[in-house]
């Protein structure tokens, strides 16, 4: 029979060998539970082909509960935005002319997102510009045919958004002109979230009565989820640019966030495209505005 001081090292030992793993185990999980819910927002925010389950948190079939899901929003559009930059940093190698590259980068998206977010700032235009009641416009926008105004909203934001992306891929080299693009996306979704939380609901039967709404514990993650995805912006940019362009970003998050309250009296799905369309352009023209 073995004494008990035999006995001890191996106690001993095996009750180190797992300390690390439940340690971990909280961690990964959390990573996990991250993972599925991107793969959720994903699911709902682009044409992605993602039917197979993630991870065992994940479930495709599940309807989208964006008062938890949405802290991933911003990983979420730095997946989205993947097919994008892999292309704009493949032929920005090439010897094609750069504003046939962001051009062609726009299209990817467009295509990868089935221009999700294009639609609602085109019909935030059509309603916010088109009518004269709050319930003319909310009328308006539900509409799917195109009027005048959103015809030129969306003409004007491509046409923006090609020009700074042909001029970010002219300052810097495609791979950190790739970065910064993917940057940008996370950070405009963020901020799409931050606007949700702050806003109303504009109507009863919206996106929080269908799918719920962000809470405070949720736009506290997808601000920290967006922090690490930040972090090539913040090395690759000047200190001056870098603040200008969160500060444009959130700028215009808010001033659209503030017209919504103004003419519809809050948010809607239209209204959420809309600023991740424009807050994503006050972030790549302020990375552009500065040295």
């Amino acid at each position: 029979m073995s004494s008990e001081s035999d006995q001890l090292p191996d106690s001993g030992a095996d009750s180190s060998s797992d300390k690390p793993w439940d340690h971990a185990a909280p961690f990964l999980i959390r990573c996990q539970r991250l993972a599925a819910d991107a793969a959720a927002c994903v699911r709902f925010f682009s044409r992605l082909p993602l039917s197979k389950p993630l991870n065992a948190f994940d479930d495709p079939a599940a309807i989208p509960d964006f008062r938890r899901i949405a802290r991933a929003a911003p990983l979420a559009g730095l997946v989205v935005a993947l097919p994008a930059a892999a292309l704009g940093t493949a032929l920005g190698y090439t010897h094609l002319p750069v504003l046939v590259v962001a051009t062609l980068m726009i299209g990817l998206l467009a295509a990868t997102t089935g221009a999700l977010h294009e639609d609602g700032l085109s019909d935030l235009a059509d309603g916010f510009f088109g009518g004269a009641t709050r319930d003319r416009r909310l009328e308006i926008m539900k509409d799917s045919r195109i009027g005048a105004f959103g015809a030129l909203a969306l003409i004007v934001s491509v046409v923006l958004r090609v020009t700074l992306l042909a001029a970010l891929w002219q300052r810097f080299s495609p791979a950190d002109a790739a970065l910064l693009f993917l940057s940008g996306e996370a950070l405009s979704r963020a901020l799409l979230v931050w606007q949700w939380r702050a806003l109303p609901q504009a109507r009863p039967d919206g996106l929080a009565a269908r799918f719920g709404k962000p809470d405070a514990a949720t736009l506290k993650g997808a601000l920290l989820v967006t922090l690490p995805l930040l972090l090539p912006a913040f090395l690759l940019l000047s200190l001056p640019a870098f603040l200008l362009a969160l500060s444009l970003a959130a700028v215009t998050a808010f001033a659209v966030g503030a017209l919504a309250r103004d003419k519809i009296g809050g948010v809607t799905g239209d209204v959420l495209g809309a600023i991740q369309q424009t807050s994503g352009l006050g972030f790549l023209a302020g990375m552009l505005m500065v040295p």
